[in-house]
This record gives structure tokens, sequence and C-alpha cells, in this order.
């Protein structure tokens, strides 16, 4: 919302910015599942560590 306000008051500037898992483009969607993976694992390891200290 702030980003869409700010673009068009023009304090923004006007890019296009990809939606996550709803782009067209391959590098996106993979770079978005990569992210993605990386903090589900860390956030799993951090449970377990948690819970077995």
């Amino acid at each position: 919302m702030v980003e869409n306000i700010g673009m068009t008051m023009g304090i923004l500037p006007i890019t296009g910015v990809p939606l996550p898992f709803v782009s067209y483009g391959g590098s996106s969607l993979i770079t978005n599942f990569i992210c993605i993976g990386l903090l589900l694992n860390i956030s799993i390891r951090r449970k377990k560590a948690i819970f077995l200290d």
C-alpha cells in the first residue's frame, strides 16, 4: 500500500516490482522458492535447537 501511494504521489520511483509466485519471469520464481526454502530451513533448525535445550 505504501509503495503504491508513494508511486502515485511521485515520492517513489515507478518500477515493475514482481509479485511473489505470480510473476511471469522464471528467475524471479526460482529466487522466491530459494528464499522461502532458506527461511523455512532456518526456522526449523531454530525450533529444534530451542526444543532440545
